[in-house]
């Protein structure tokens, strides 16, 4: 019986698909879009773009409309069906296409110089590449103190929980074979989410690389779509512990 080859990536011809969920980014939309073709010019990239009918600004809205005209064809939005960031990020999972999907924010909180990086990091073998924010000496530009260091707790305590050396479990910037966001059944609705990005792949044996990345905040902004609040500590411990002890078979699209 003939068998054949796995498909062999190479640098320049992965189509990426870029998940961004939006609320009140406006003109950093914009920058954030244009930051991404740029960094990704070797790429076949189209952007995927997450509203909410209620909290997306107009403001948001004039950005997403001018990207759709500037770019036909690789820039397509929808309006979420179900409320919080975890459920828009996962109807644009389940409508993304192409070899790669890139989990960021739309407000140049993630990076988008890393990007080539990142997908290198999948050409490489790996099935997902996520930046980190603690390898380059505690990379936060203008977060809170008290904050970073609850943060790096909270990253201790869970990267002991599940045997991993992988630094930073809970940053929303993450790049997918897109074979790994389709086979894995998602849960969290709302900030959580992100962290279950990190611990389903990692609990099913996916092989991941880490990018290192700075990180800053825009303090122009009221909210980030990106960001998690004091509130949402026990819901993440909760999203922690229940993957922890989750069976496989249940992380698994059927």
């Amino acid at each position: 019986m003939y068998y054949p080859a796995p498909r062999v990536y190479t640098f320049c011809d992965m189509r990426v698909c870029i998940v961004l969920p939006t609320i009140d980014e406006g003109p950093l939309l914009t920058e954030t879009a244009l930051a991404v073709f740029n960094a990704l010019a070797a790429h076949d990239v189209h952007l995927l773009i997450a509203a909410s009918a209620k909290l997306t600004t107009p403001q948001t809205r004039g950005a997403i409309q001018m990207l759709e005209r500037e770019y036909p064809g690789k820039v397509a939005a929808f309006n979420q069906r179900l409320p919080g960031v975890g459920a828009a990020i996962q109807e644009a999972f389940a409508r993304a296409e192409g070899d790669v999907v890139v989990l960021m924010t739309p407000d140049l909180e993630t990076p988008p110089e890393i990007l080539p990086q990142m997908i290198k990091k999948l050409e490489d073998g790996y099935d997902m590449a996520t930046a980190t924010r603690w390898r380059m000496g505690f990379a936060f530009n203008g977060y809170n103190p008290v904050k970073m260091t609850l943060n790096f707790l909270f990253q201790q305590i869970f990267r002991a929980v599940y045997l991993t050396r992988l630094s930073d479990l809970t940053y929303g910037y993450r790049a997918f074979k897109i074979e790994v966001i389709k086979n894995i059944r998602w849960e969290e609705s709302r900030h959580p989410f992100f962290f279950e990005t990190m611990l389903k792949p990692l609990r099913l044996g996916y092989k991941i690389a880490e990018v290192d990345a700075p990180w800053k905040m825009f303090i122009t902004r009221k909210s980030s779509t990106g960001r998690a609040k004091s509130k949402d500590l026990l819901a993440y411990i909760r999203v922690g512990l229940h993957n922890r002890f989750l069976p496989k078979k249940l992380m698994r699209v059927h």
